[in-house]
């Protein structure tokens, strides 16, 4: 089963005109990251506006956009929804749409306690025939899935894959001294959690990023596995080059930032949708002037 590894870029939803669903933006997006390396892409994530994307919408989508990147790219999808019965049939429908893989969180409001949570992936796991990767987004979801949660989840066969978002690297830790090469270990992007770098010196997988929105090339580059030290020093060295962006990808609410940022090089994005806002004049023009100083407007504007 595919267990990603690298850099999987959580893909905005770029809106057209109107309001409506780009497909035809999907489409160019899919084309820029496979033209700059982006080793996987995630659908209808945090980044992607799922909450805000209608049912029909995110069918649509999957009809759409999946059969275009179908052997050109691996694409997991989102799925979940509030209850367990309705994440199933969303997951079920992702499947006969072509997706290459599932990315789950636990329902958010509900706040399940642990049991539930096992229960609840374990459940829709069970209902396709996809590998799956467990997303923790304590922050998103109001509800932590304890290292021991996961450790068990890894037991069942086509859960691959466990993307952390969370400041606690003891978690992680625990995780990979307990399953190994098992189910692969991905991180998000938050300079405030800075999980990149412990990550990937714990031996993990590579991460589940923002950023590659924006900077495809260096997050394929950053987030590669460790096998040298000059792996180690590749990563440190974009690290620390690129933290201002990734600082300024989350210096309002994700993905407020990204898909400001996406606009500003030429590429598909379009507004978020309300109740989320655009980003402020000032703040625009602090964004842009910092894809100018690194670099990346030149490298990735629609004119570079």
């Amino acid at each position: 089963m595919l267990r990603p590894t690298g850099s999987w870029v959580a893909l905005i939803t770029p809106f057209a005109e109107g309001g409506t669903v780009d497909v035809a933006g999907f489409r160019r997006l899919i084309d820029f990251h496979l033209a700059h390396g982006t080793d996987g892409l995630l659908l209808c994530g945090s980044t992607g506006e799922p909450t805000l994307l209608s049912s029909d919408e995110k069918r649509l989508i999957f009809d759409q956009v999946l059969p275009y990147a179908r052997g050109k790219i691996p694409v997991f999808v989102g799925t979940t929804c509030g209850s367990t019965a309705e994440t199933v049939e969303l997951s079920r429908y992702a499947q006969g749409a072509g997706a290459d893989g599932l990315l789950l969180v636990v329902p958010p409001y509900s706040a399940p306690p642990q049991e539930a949570i096992y229960r609840h992936f374990r459940t829709v796991a069970e209902a396709v025939d996809l590998p799956v990767a467990v997303y923790n987004n304590p922050s998103r979801v109001g509800a932590n899935i304890d290292a021991e949660t996961v450790i068990r989840l890894a037991e069942v066969p086509n859960i691959v894959a466990d993307k952390e978002a969370m400041p606690n690297v003891a978690q992680l830790a625990t995780i990979m001294r307990a399953v190994g090469d098992r189910l692969h270990l991905l991180c998000c992007d938050y300079p405030g959690y800075s999980l990149i770098l412990p990550t990937l010196a714990l031996g993990g997988h590579g991460t589940a990023n923002v950023a590659g929105n924006v900077i495809p090339e260096e997050m394929a580059a950053m987030s590669r596995p460790w096998r040298c030290f000059e792996d180690v020093q590749r990563s440190r060295e974009l690290y620390f080059r690129y933290l201002p962006l990734l600082s300024a990808m989350y210096s309002v609410s994700n993905p407020v930032p990204v898909k400001a940022a996406v606009g500003l090089l030429g590429l598909p994005a379009g507004p978020v949708r309300r109740p989320l806002l655009e980003m402020d004049p000032e703040r625009l023009r602090k964004l842009d002037a910092l894809l100018i100083e690194l670099g990346v407007k030149q490298k990735y504007g629609a004119a570079g």
